[in-house]
């Protein structure tokens, strides 16, 4: 079955069980739909797919549990998004091409549904302890490590509201967390230890913060699917604003090539590294909607 079948499939039963299939005591109705509209469809994946990228260049021995990892990750991402989209934080009115939840339903929801997204994903990984306990529970620690503090995306968040911001740091916690995450998760899923694996995660979180800074000035909200020039409107740090985008995009660059040199040595280490050099095609703007002077 391909990742990405595996990846949705791994969703849809969470999702599931979030709405109270098969359970005494079912989800309220709004809450249950909010919970889906979040979820689906979703994005490009890009966080479960490289955990289960991982876990397959390590000899995959578990998949179940590498699909219920997964599942978790992205429901922690989902959980995030719906947060980052209420009016407290960016105010933004699109998400995937479509109304954010706290737009499609209301706010008090909206912080529900990104709330019930984030202890799914821990229940998740809870249920797969009854087969995989160890490698569960480090699983679980892993991806609280990367959500909270001090160096989860909680962390990032909070980052924009001190008068003073370390750069590194915002960006390692805001967007590298949950990359980091996706690596050693894959590792930990497949029986391998998940400290080799936290440079390749780093790297590609860096690479992905400064392509979505890339993207934030260079496109519009129709190429983005949500709102555009947000990290200006917000007077938040960007890379662009600091290097220039002829300069972001070298540094882009600089930060993919280290990637694929980090990757340890593993069964499936040729086909990885084919992964994020695709990865780094998709990632580098080529084609930008509206222009800002570098």
């Amino acid at each position: 079955m391909p990742l990405s079948h595996r990846i949705e499939a791994a969703i849809t039963r969470a999702i599931n069980h979030g709405q109270g299939a098969g359970a005494v005591y079912k989800t309220p109705p709004r809450l249950a739909s909010a919970l889906e509209y979040a979820v689906f469809p979703g994005g490009a994946r890009i966080r479960p797919t490289i955990l289960m990228a991982v876990a397959s260049a390590c000899g995959d021995d578990a998949p179940g549990l590498a699909d219920d990892a997964a599942a978790a990750l992205e429901l922690i991402h989902c959980g995030s998004l719906v947060h980052d989209d209420l009016p407290c934080f960016d105010n933004a009115d699109q998400r995937r091409g479509k109304p954010t939840v706290f737009r499609a339903y209301n706010q008090p929801l909206a912080v529900l549904t990104g709330d019930s997204l984030i202890v799914l994903a821990f229940h998740t990984l809870a249920l797969a302890m009854r087969d995989h306990p160890t490698r569960a529970a480090q699983l679980s620690l892993i991806l609280a490590r990367t959500t909270g503090m001090p160096g989860g995306i909680c962390a990032g968040q909070g980052w924009e509201s001190e008068d003073q911001i370390d750069l590194s740091a915002y960006h390692r916690a805001k967007t590298g967390a949950l990359f980091v995450a996706a690596t050693q998760m894959g590792a930990v899923a497949a029986g391998q230890d998940a400290e080799p694996w936290e440079e390749l995660g780093a790297r590609i979180g860096e690479a992905f913060q400064v392509a979505d800074d890339l993207r934030d000035v260079l496109y519009d909200a129709d190429a983005l699917g949500k709102p555009a020039g947000q990290d200006q409107m917000h007077n938040r740090p960007n890379a662009v604003s600091e290097l220039g985008v002829q300069g972001a995009i070298r540094r882009l660059k600089d930060i993919l090539g280290g990637a694929i040199s980090s990757i340890p040595s593993c069964p499936g280490e040729a086909q990885l590294a084919k992964m994020v050099n695709a990865y780094a095609e998709r990632l580098t703007p080529v084609a930008p909607a509206r222009s800002m002077k570098a």
